[in-house]
């Protein structure tokens, strides 16, 4: 068996702004279970059926808002592998999310980051070659 990510759960306090960030992002993504916590919080799966966000509803506010890349402990971006990096990136853009890209370019992969609403930093990379010496190269260029 190879190991892979199931899923994510995140805590939002828009469930239903996330959802529109992560169909914008995923069209192919649907509503595959909502419900209530014990607490009375809405929750949702939100995914393919190999694959789901969950994102629950967080009613508290956090004690001082979250910086990702601060050096504090926490996540920082989650990755995500799409088809289309260009289409992903007008269709974000185009319905208002911040595009938080740094220069990254690389002959084998191309990458574009976005906050959601809540300031989640999302990472999508498309692979532009099947070898994975390719893919996971991470010199650095030679900028001289």
């Amino acid at each position: 068996m190879s190991t892979r990510l199931e899923h994510a759960n995140l805590a939002a306090r828009d469930v239903n702004a996330m959802i529109r960030f992560l169909q914008t992002a995923f069209p192919d993504y649907a509503i595959r279970s909502e419900g209530k916590t014990w607490q009375g919080w809405r929750w949702v799966h939100l995914g393919t059926d190999e694959t789901y966000i969950a994102v629950n509803e967080a009613p508290v506010e956090p004690a001082e808002p979250w910086h990702a890349y601060a050096g504090k402990p926490g996540l920082n971006h989650l990755g995500y592998e799409v088809d289309d990096v260009d289409a992903l990136r007008v269709r974000l853009a185009e319905a208002g999310y911040q595009d938080t890209t740094v220069p990254n370019e690389h002959p084998y992969r191309k990458r574009v980051y976005f906050n959601d609403f809540e300031g989640n930093d999302w990472e999508f990379v498309q692979y532009l070659s099947d070898d994975p010496a390719k893919r996971n190269d991470y010199a650095v260029p030679d900028v001289t």
